[in-house]
């Protein structure tokens, strides 16, 4: 394996990111419009929404089985493709049947691509040596700010969800199929000669072992689904900001997500996971606590953009300590752990929206702040030696890639 390959996988994986990044926030932050373009009811609305994640499981569940005969990679480079044809079809039908099967191809195929990259994420970060989870992630994140920015610019100017998807997919779908060429596997990278053998690659994953994981991919995706789903309600109606202001704390966590993951590998090497994963649990308590407390909507933002800072390293430290535990079978567990993201993302908004309603709202906000300060407990979990990458903790690196 020489550095170029590697380099080359590094990029055309987190091109990969980035372009789910931009094609799931093009769905989600045009809701309303699909809703208006396809006439369902606020009744109605859920149970579709609900549909994606639940199939997005069946996916990841899928895809643990898939890449027992075939390598992650090709199911990446098959997965995506559909997502992106899927968001063209959510764009292009006209009927109610047509959105239902445009969503469930989304949601199954977002299952298999999210399970697929990682495991390529994984498998890429043990040949480099280093922490380099995070900066996937982060290229996720910016996806998301890229596809939020054309989500606004289409509501804007009340463009239909077809002129706005279509150009998007045009773009990116090329870019995605070329750039899958340099998808680097874990059999490439040698891993099993570093980790394991043939006996090692059938260890079965010991969901017991794996379970403190899992709840930390929970908890981490309910915090993240609060922002998203309440964040401009919550300062709208409980701290009294004008409906411009309430689009303000959304867009500081995302820039805030962003900016903790592009740096957050630096962290890894030098302090080690566990206390990367410790700092970013306290962060992300403190946010939500500092919500909850807000005597005003400027507060609000301000414990909104801590919650980005926080939340952020979690997930991406989560599956790469799934790969450390299970370094024989890193692809089944995390094709596991990936299932309990959409766990988080089912849970959080209806969590919060019924506490909401029958307490309150600031209230609602402390139980996912008890929730993510819950990962304390589980940070040893995160722990590993041979991944303490720099500043004292470094290992011998497989190969020295820049």
């Amino acid at each position: 394996m020489t550095d170029v390959r590697l380099r080359h996988g590094r990029f055309s994986l987190a091109l990969s990111f980035f372009v789910q990044g931009v094609s799931f926030a093009l769905l989600v932050t045009r809701i309303p419009a699909i809703q208006d373009r396809y006439g369902i009811s606020d009744g109605l609305l859920p149970l579709y929404l609900a549909a994606v994640p639940v199939l997005a499981g069946v996916g990841s569940v899928a895809t643990e089985k898939l890449v027992a005969r075939v390598r992650p990679g090709l199911v990446l480079r098959c997965s995506q493709p559909v997502v992106l044809l899927a968001l063209l079809g959510v764009g292009a039908g006209d009927a109610v049947w047509q959105l239902a099967l445009a969503l469930g191809a989304f949601g199954l195929a977002v299952g298999a691509l999210d399970a697929s990259m990682n495991m390529l994420g994984v498998s890429l970060q043990r040949a480099y040596g280093r922490s380099i989870m995070l900066g996937f992630h982060a290229a996720f994140s910016l996806g998301g700010i890229a596809g939020a920015s054309l989500a606004w610019a289409g509501a804007h100017w009340h463009l239909p969800l077809l002129v706005s998807y279509l150009p998007v997919v045009v773009v990116l779908l090329p870019a995605a199929l070329v750039g899958s060429r340099w998808y680097v596997d874990a059999v490439d990278t040698g891993k099993a000669a570093a980790g394991a053998g043939e006996a090692e690659s059938r260890t079965p994953v010991a969901f017991r072992v794996l379970l403190p994981l899992c709840l930390v991919m929970c908890f981490a995706y309910i915090g993240d689904s609060t922002v998203s789903n309440w964040s401009a309600k919550y300062l709208q109606d409980v701290l009294g900001s004008s409906e411009e202001l309430a689009t303000v704390p959304y867009n500081a966590y995302m820039v805030t997500t962003l900016l903790g993951r592009a740096v957050g590998d630096l962290g890894v090497r030098r302090f080690g996971s566990v206390v990367v994963v410790r700092c970013g649990s306290v962060l992300a308590g403190s946010g939500f606590a500092v919500v909850a407390l807000a005597p005003g909507a400027w507060t609000g933002i301000l414990g909104f953009t801590l919650l980005g800072l926080g939340l952020c390293v979690l997930v991406p430290q989560t599956f790469a300590a799934a790969g450390r535990l299970f370094p024989g079978a890193s692809d089944a567990a995390v094709a596991r752990l990936n299932v309990f993201n959409y766990v988080g993302f089912l849970i959080g908004s209806p969590l919060v929206g019924a506490l909401g309603d029958a307490w309150s709202y600031r209230g609602a906000m402390l139980v996912p702040m008890v929730m993510v300060l819950v990962t304390l407990v589980y940070a040893r979990s995160f722990a590993a030696e041979e991944d303490r990458y720099g500043g004292g903790h470094e290992r011998a690196r497989t190969v020295d890639v820049g």
